[in-house]
């Protein structure tokens, strides 16, 4: 094959990607990446400043971009983002649900609401603009799909169960809805990220004794970052993986290697 050939398998000309969770560091990474790659990205999550500065960025750059403030747990804020997207650029081909959060705390004394929030969310979620797309998709007979999952969907964690309970539910939706939507031409994948920096790990950063204690836990010697996803999200968007569904793939420094 010749350069050219395997680079345009990379290509996102033209395929307009919703992705959930906008404003987090996975979901904003990824945005600049595939409108940096020519999709159309629209970016949905809660916090509309930084949604607007996001979209403004990505314009700035060249790309084509818009967004939709929506909670991702209620369903008729999944269905009004979904419809926008149609609306604005007539077709959905890429969906990545970067939507998620982690309250931590022993079963026995966290909040239920806490606890709920976190399955909900993490899961709930999810299933929400799986329903939905999955209109779009399977009318088209064709389209990528990229959950998120974890580290922690594999391994547990004392005083996470519920993060770790959700995400091991996205990892098997993810094997589940590859069996169901194969037929259909879509490719259900998932990325599991180990610990990279993000709103949510910001302490371990902070904390230069904790952070020698974490990455001694990983072969490569650091915690990852944003960055350090780009590849396989840009992978799991483009035609470079047809022939891949129902895998759970994790970008974790070799943590679970051990």
């Amino acid at each position: 094959m010749r350069k050219e050939d395997i680079l345009k398998m990379f290509d996102l000309e033209g395929k307009v990607a919703l992705i959930t969770g906008a404003t987090g560091a996975l979901g904003s990474t990824a945005s600049l990446a595939y409108s940096a790659l020519g999709a159309k990205v629209m970016l949905t999550g809660r916090t509309e400043p930084v949604l607007k500065e996001l979209v403004e960025r990505i314009r700035s750059q060249g790309g084509i971009a818009s967004y939709v403030k929506g909670d991702p747990l209620k369903y008729e804020d999944v269905q009004r983002v979904v419809q926008r997207t149609l609306e604005e650029f007539g077709s959905i081909d890429i969906l990545l649900t970067a939507a998620g959060i982690n309250n931590n705390g022993p079963i026995d004394q966290q909040d239920r609401e806490e606890w709920e929030l976190v399955v909900d969310l993490n899961l709930k979620g999810t299933y929400y603009f799986l329903r939905e797309v999955a209109k779009v998709m399977k009318e088209k007979g064709r389209g990528k799909v990229i959950l998120v999952g974890s580290v922690r969907g594999l391994y547990g964690l004392a005083n996470y169960t519920a993060y770790c309970a959700s995400k091991g539910a996205v990892h098997m939706l993810t094997k589940s809805l590859a069996l169901e939507w194969g037929p259909y031409g879509i490719n259900v994948n998932c990325i599991a990220p180990g610990v990279f920096r993000s709103g949510i790990t910001k302490r371990i950063f902070e904390d230069e004794a904790f952070y020698k204690m974490v990455i001694s836990r990983f072969p490569l010697g650091r915690l990852g970052e944003p960055e350090d996803l780009v590849g396989t999200l840009v992978f799991l968007a483009s035609r470079a993986s047809d022939w891949m569904t129902g895998s759970v793939i994790y970008i974790d420094g070799g943590y679970t290697a051990g």
